[in-house]
């Protein structure tokens, strides 16, 4: 599953080789249920589930019947499985060895379940239960669901199902856990003129003497429940072919040519996966199927044989698409398509090792996307990945990345930062540890053993280790099995006849619990003298280390940035970085503003140390870097908000060091220009327009009024960008104008985008607007909640108490085990001590004492922003004051 992209203002918050052998779909799996957790009683378990659907979606219900070949393995008089919201019309067993039994049925709602009883003992042996039954189709990404858009023809109604994570039991009854795989033959009796999609190719159709057509598909091989799909609806579907498997891409009708791109980086990344997992896709097919609308908590899931993507994230509207749109469409594609073999052909046996799925795809998503386009310079982004998973984690409420799971709701909030990008960073920094090629070595032999089987993480260790010949397993139990980010106190250098040795020592940077004695860690270091390519290597461990290179100067600790952990230089140590910052490479320069920055709020070196770098910073540097102070930037200033005479004093400095870059970027593309230089223009002017730069405002304003005259008046690829300037700084009248665009608008995807950005706006009467809007029908049933998650990012009080008081029409908008993470999440950016106590009791009065971790994490964050202002602000105040501003 791929998580939805987070808002600038949310961030600021916070190949070649042999050719791969195919494995054969009968290999059994290495583990099984029984030895995994498991809310059902043991004993029981799926073969097979052939389940015949028939949707009806203008009453949003459906009825289907599921026959599932069953094996018990201890004599029983019940059955039970998973099943939610669903009605049982008749339950009978059958065997080889007697007539079929009728059974009594039991649902208990709480539990998600339906118990089978029967008349007679069941002896060990394999039986089929038949399930008659009826159910919901929702209007949020739970189960099967409904997605409504406007196109030529009126409105129309598509079908798609998300059953991660646990919710293929509002469906199909039953064993809804990863680790209880079968195979799935489905049917579904559909309106003639509509497209049935499933993960496998369609095996028969046949229409019906009222018109409808059933549809069958191939049997898929053995997979968990969560995998399972099916679409409906007016689509229309574009193929390649690639190592003899059928790519696709389906969309509603119309809109295909806005995902040939989608396809096309299909083709190259299906050849790259290949080859580097060393085992063929195994499957016929692979759609990825584009659906209207958006959900708060993930933009792709990786259903075997059938990805489900938003719009947003697969397709290229020539109107409003930018850059930016395009290199994240191959992101997602890439992370779903990384899934096809780490979560769908060789799953995490229970949630506990999510990881396993959530963190591999995330790296090979990066890893895929830095070789395939290099002209993108995606590498800079590890930097970044690693630094929003430390901010997660260097707060009490953080987890290990290999963490317990017992019910839904924590599963559903394991889906965070730690499962995915300090997931990612940990491989990073492991594979940077035991080298390219060992690490793949291992990854394939993993596949090999495990494929069409469940597994924990130890079965990886295992492979990697032998793989490498090296200790990694004890390394990656630190890093996997104790939660926190590990502190590298770098000395001074001390040279002495052309080398430099520098002192290591580990500690553990933490935000809010600076005197705790700190976790322990085997710590992999790279180092080198900067501007020379001599590198040097040592494992910190025991707390104590050094690492001695050839030459002097100044010493870059975690150079390449591939090592998760913050670096703390000795005051003259720091300050030869940062003499000398503009002869760094770009990825140090990016992690020593990084570390600079968090170790400054954190009180563990000045606060303006980052606002030294960011004065050091060269008119010429990468535009990556030049996007991080921009970011860092925009931060300060939101940590200003309520001093206005403070802000304008920050924000005279900010717009000192970002009007030139500005300047020199233009308003205006390049033929030729780098990529990243396309991007930070973008980014650029959301920035200045955050920041209210007159003449940002006056050049947005002036482009946007053009536009009514003269649609070519803004490129598409500065659209966006302008937009959200208008937005934010709009007044009633143009926030008027702005709604009417949204209504008129035919595109779902631009009309989905125009509702979000009535949600901007700096001005809380019409933010209050947005959200008396967002529990309208006018948005679209998914619109709503993204709508008031963005007010919150600019008036986090005014979305928290607005939600609460109209819970029962913001749940609706929510799928139901993410109502824990939703809540929590608008009050976390508040800087109201009162918000405290209101996220508490809204946790104590509606979520399980164990579905509280993101209200605490919430409360973290608030304690965090508060502390920064009284404490950390006025060092910066101080700084601004020193320089004469």
């Amino acid at each position: 599953m791929h998580r939805s992209l987070i808002s600038l203002a949310v961030a600021l918050a916070l190949a070649g080789g042999a050719a791969a052998p195919v494995i054969a779909a009968s290999r059994p799996s290495t583990a099984p249920a029984a030895e995994s957790t498991t809310q059902l009683p043991r004993g029981v378990r799926p073969l097979h589930y052939d389940i015949a659907l028939t949707p009806d979606a203008a009453s949003a219900r459906f009825t289907a019947r599921v026959g599932i070949d069953l094996e018990v393995a201890a004599p029983t008089r019940s059955i039970t499985l998973n099943a939610a919201e669903l009605s049982f019309a008749r339950a009978s067993l059958a065997s080889d060895k007697g007539a079929a039994q009728d059974a009594s049925i039991a649902v208990d709602d709480a539990a998600q379940t339906a118990t089978f009883r029967f008349p007679r003992p069941l002896a060990k042996g394999r039986y089929r239960l038949t399930l008659d039954y009826s159910g919901v189709i929702g209007s949020q990404a739970a189960g099967l669901f409904a997605l409504d858009y406007d196109s030529e023809g009126g409105k129309r109604r598509a079908l798609f199902t998300q059953f991660e994570n646990s919710d293929a039991r509002r469906m199909i009854p039953s064993w809804d856990e990863p680790a209880y795989k079968a195979s799935f033959a489905l049917e579904a009796t559909v309106p003639a003129g509509e497209m049935a999609v499933s993960n496998m190719p369609v095996q028969s159709s046949n229409t019906l003497a009222d018109g409808r057509v059933r549809v069958r598909f191939a049997d898929s091989p053995k997979m968990s429940t969560y995998l399972l799909f099916f679409a409906l609806g007016d689509f229309e579907r574009a193929t390649a072919n690639v190592d003899g498997t059928e790519l696709g891409v389906v969309t509603r009708r119309g809109a295909l040519p806005q995902a040939r791109f989608a396809l096309d980086a299909s083709k190259d990344i299906l050849r790259e996966y290949n080859d580097y997992f060393g085992v063929r896709y195994p499957l016929p097919k692979l759609d990825n199927v584009a659906g209207p609308g958006r959900s708060q908590f993930f933009s792709a899931m990786e259903n075997w044989g059938a990805v489900f993507t938003f719009e947003y994230a697969l397709l290229l509207d020539p109107k409003i698409s930018t850059q930016s749109d395009k290199q994240e469409i191959f992101i997602t594609a890439a992370h779903e398509m990384a899934h096809q073999w780490f979560g769908d052909l060789v799953t995490m046996q229970w949630w506990d090792d999510l990881w396993l799925n959530e963190g591999f795809a995330s790296w090979m998503e990066s890893r895929i996307t830095a070789r395939l386009h290099p002209e993108w310079n995606t590498a800079l982004g590890a930097e970044g990945v690693r630094d929003g998973a430390m901010a997660r984690d260097s707060v009490a409420t953080t987890h290990p990345v290999v963490q317990h799971v017992e019910t839904v709701e924590q599963a559903s909030q394991a889906f965070d930062e730690i499962t995915y990008s300090k997931g990612e960073a940990v491989i990073r920094m492991l594979e940077a540890y035991v080298g390219e090629d060992a690490w793949r070595s291992g990854v394939r032999a993993y596949m090999r053993e495990h494929a069409y089987g469940n597994t924990v993480s130890n079965d990886l260790w295992r492979q990697i280790e032998r793989a490498a010949a090296k200790p990694v397993r004890a390394i990656a139990h630190d890093f996997t099995l104790q939660p926190g980010v590990p502190l590298i106190r770098v000395a001074d250098p001390v040279c002495k006849d052309g080398r430099s040795t520098v002192a290591l020592s580990q500690g553990e940077f933490s935000r809010d619990q600076p005197e705790r004695k700190p976790l322990s860690w085997r710590v992999p270091v790279i180092a080198q003298i900067a501007g020379s390519s001599a590198q040097g290597r040592t494992l910190v461990a025991g707390g104590k280390g050094s690492v001695s290179l050839p030459g002097c100067g100044a010493v870059i600790v975690n150079a390449g940035q591939s090592g998760y952990y913050r670096t703390l230089y000795a005051p003259k140590a720091f300050a030869q970085l940062a003499g000398g910052f503009a002869g760094l490479a770009p990825i140090d320069q990016l992690g020593l503003l990084a570390d600079s920055w968090a170790l400054g709020m954190a009180g563990l070196q000045p606060a303006s140390s980052f606002l030294d770098l960011a004065q050091a910073t060269p008119a010429h540097a990468d535009p990556q870097v030049w996007g991080r102070v921009a970011a860092t930037f925009a931060g300060i200033h939101a940590q200003y908000a309520g001093d206005a005479a403070g802000q304008a004093r920050f924000d005279k400095f900010a717009l000192a060091r970002l009007a030139p870059v500005m300047a020199d970027i233009g308003w205006t593309a390049v033929d030729g220009e780098a990529t990243p230089r396309t991007n930070l223009r973008a980014q650029l002017i959301e920035v200045l327009g955050h920041l209210g730069d007159p003449a940002t405002l006056a050049e947005a304003r002036r482009r946007h009024a053009a536009m009514a005259n003269d649609p070519q008046a803004v490129p598409p690829a500065l659209k966006k960008s302008i937009l959200a300037v208008v937005a934010q700084h709009a007044d009633a009248p143009t926030w008027d104008a702005l709604r009417a665009a949204a209504r008129a608008e035919a595109s779902p995807l631009v009309r989905d985008t125009l509702y979000g950005l009535l949600a901007t706006t700096d001005d809380p009467a019409l933010a209050g607007r947005a959200l008396a809007l967002a529990i309208t029908g006018e948005p679209g049933e998914t619109i709503g909640a993204e709508m008031i998650s963005t007010v919150a990012e600019t008036h986090p009080d005014l979305a928290f108490d607005f939600a609460v008081a109209n819970m029962a029409a913001v749940n609706a908008r929510i799928d139901a085990s993410s109502r824990s993470r939703f809540f929590p999440m608008l009050a976390r950016g508040s800087t109201n001590p009162e918000m405290v106590g209101k996220v508490r009791k809204y946790a104590e009065a509606n979520l399980a004492p164990e579905a509280r971790r993101d209200a605490e994490t919430a409360i973290a964050a608030i304690q965090d922003r508060l502390k920064v202002r009284a404490q950390r602000v006025p060092e910066i105040d101080g700084w601004l004051a020193r320089k004469g501003i």
